[in-house]
């Protein structure tokens, strides 16, 4: 999870490099811009060429920088990503090889909550010469490991934007690491890799890692919360099976109330009817009463149906939800699997190109390097310097004996076969992190995707679950409104002199006992025409024909 961003301050921040506008008050602009060009490169040392820069500033008015440094634009983009980073609370910090006297206008204007930059020495308000700070010596991530055991973070919460090889160590340490507009040494090691001048593009890229990092805690909440919505699910669905137990007790009682009249009022409610007068309105009173009954009966099955309905789409969706939400976790897994492999090939590249850079390095190349640089340094003094004949030509022999001492350093022909080895091995890890990386990304996409849709068809069944227990509600309510008027019909009933109610029929469909008591009689006047014609009759047909009074 993402706690705390971190910025260079250089070309990342503010758009250009601050020494080389300070540069510019001691007409040392050039000098200083090929020391910081050859430090972002990585061909000298951050230290060497921090002091070197500083060294060409001496004697040059603190509050002329000041002055420069008020005046340093801001990178486009930068106010916009800060405030939504602040937005979202995440802690914001600078940690720069650059100067206090800028990362402190900067901090104002921005809103940082902590910069750890270098500072010039300054006497009588002019530049001795000299740097001090944590970042002359020191690397960007040893600053940045104090400041998250303090802050009781780790690494992993960090996301790291810089540019040049000093940024290197902590876009290689931290969670997320951006390159930014970066040179190709940085772009080969970082996570990310953002080309536009626009940090709102660094901005959209901590976004979408945010995101995941939501996806991933929601996978976790999800998967809790459909464990939770399945036992209230079966909750109410016990619920609602002891609801249509009790009417389908409720409908069989009042199957028993018509077989046996002496148990006909046992679970109905009390009525309260009143009866008419004459029994020819009592007689109506009933009609009345067995059509409101079939009526509400209806009602009250299609409330049942639709809860059927509702409760079969509910269990189908949810059914589908946990396809979805199992094959959004099959792509979780399947991209922290391929994430591993990613981390594994970056362990092999950085651990060849830590190999090479040793190599380098001990079979003399640095020598080379510092021993070409003096030769330049004195080559400028000599070309753009007055100095007396014997300055010059003491000068001139330094030149010449360095130039001598170059060309005894030879570099080690096994040593630079090994580098060799070493530096295709690194491309090959490259190309894989490539090529993982990539994989990884359409893993991650598919299961959003499926998190989505898993979204989508939990909505459904919650919508779906809704009216089912709003139709079974309504039936219940129906079913209590139908013994209501049963109860007034037993009333009715007892007044008549009979305790068994007529037999009810619905207006679009007969009962079944019905249907067989007509066809019984159909089949009685089919024997009595056969009978009028001479045919026989067995005994079973004339008990038919009496049952009926036919004949």
């Amino acid at each position: 999870m993402i706690k705390l961003v971190v910025f260079d301050l250089d070309n990342v921040i503010i758009d250009g490099e601050a020494i080389d506008e300070i540069g510019k008050l001691a007409n040392v602009e050039d000098e200083i811009a090929e020391i910081t060009e050859k430090a972002m490169q990585g061909e000298i040392d951050f230290e060497t060429s921090i002091k070197d820069r500083v060294k060409l500033l001496e004697g040059t008015s603190i509050e002329e920088i000041e002055k420069v440094a008020d005046e340093l634009p801001l990178m486009p983009g930068a106010e916009e990503t800060i405030n939504a980073l602040k937005e979202k609370d995440l802690d914001v910090a600078i940690i720069s090889g650059s100067f206090d006297v800028v990362a402190e206008k900067v901090k104002d204007k921005l809103g940082v909550d902590a910069v750890y930059t270098n500072s010039f020495s300054v006497e009588d308000g002019k530049l001795t010469g000299e740097v001090t700070g944590p970042l002359v010596s020191g690397s960007k991530l040893d600053v940045l490991k104090d400041h998250v055991e303090k802050a009781e973070i780790t690494l992993d919460d960090v996301v790291a934007v810089g540019d040049g090889a000093n940024d290197i160590s902590m876009i290689e340490s931290a969670g997320c690491g951006i390159a930014f507009n970066a040179k190709d040494s940085v772009k080969e090691i970082a996570d990310i890799v953002v080309e536009e001048k626009d940090l709102t593009k660094v901005l959209d890229e901590i976004v979408n890692q945010l995101t995941t990092d939501d996806a991933e805690t929601e996978t976790v909440e999800e998967e809790a919360q459909e464990a939770e919505e399945e036992v209230v699910e079966e909750a109410a669905e016990e619920e609602t099976q002891e609801a249509e137990e009790e009417v389908v007790e409720d409908a069989a009682e009042e199957e028993a109330q018509e077989e046996k009249p002496k148990k006909a009022d046992k679970g109905l409610p009390k009525s309260d009817f009143v009866l008419a007068d004459t029994m020819e309105g009592v007689r109506k009173q009933k009609d009345e009463k067995e059509a409101e009954i079939s009526k509400v009966a209806e009602e009250r099955e299609e409330y049942n149906k639709i809860a059927k309905e509702q409760r079969k789409i509910r269990d189908e969706l949810n059914a589908s939800l946990k396809e979805n939400l199992n094959k959004a976790i099959e792509y979780r897994n399947e991209r922290n699997e391929i994430n591993k492999a990613v981390e594994a090939a970056k362990k092999a590249r950085n651990d060849a190109n830590n190999k090479i850079k040793n190599l380098e390095w001990s079979s003399g190349k640095r020598d080379k390097i510092k021993i070409e640089n003096e030769i330049k340094k004195i080559d400028k003094i000599i070309e753009t310097r007055v100095l007396d004949i014997k300055k010059e030509n003491q000068l001139v022999k330094n030149a010449n004996d360095l130039r001598k001492q170059l060309m005894d350093i030879h570099e080690d022909e096994s040593v630079k076969s090994e580098a060799q080895e070493l530096k295709k091995l690194s491309e090959e890890e490259h190309e894989k992190v490539i090529e993982l990386s990539e994989k990884a990304q359409t893993a991650h996409e598919e299961m959003l995707k499926y998190f989505r849709k898993t979204d989508d068809i939990r909505t459904a069944a919650d919508e779906a679950h809704k009216k089912f227990i709003e139709a079974r509600k309504n039936a219940s309510a129906k079913h209590e409104e139908f013994k209501a008027i049963l109860s007034d019909i037993h009333v009715i009933n007892k007044k008549l002199g009979s305790n068994k109610p007529r037999r009810r029929k619905s207006e679009n469909k007969s009962s079944s006992g019905g249907n067989k008591n007509r066809e019984e009689k159909e089949r009685a006047e089919e024997i009595f025409e056969k009978f009028k014609q001479g045919g026989k009759v067995s005994t079973e047909e004339i008990l038919l024909l009496q049952k009926y009074n036919i004949g």
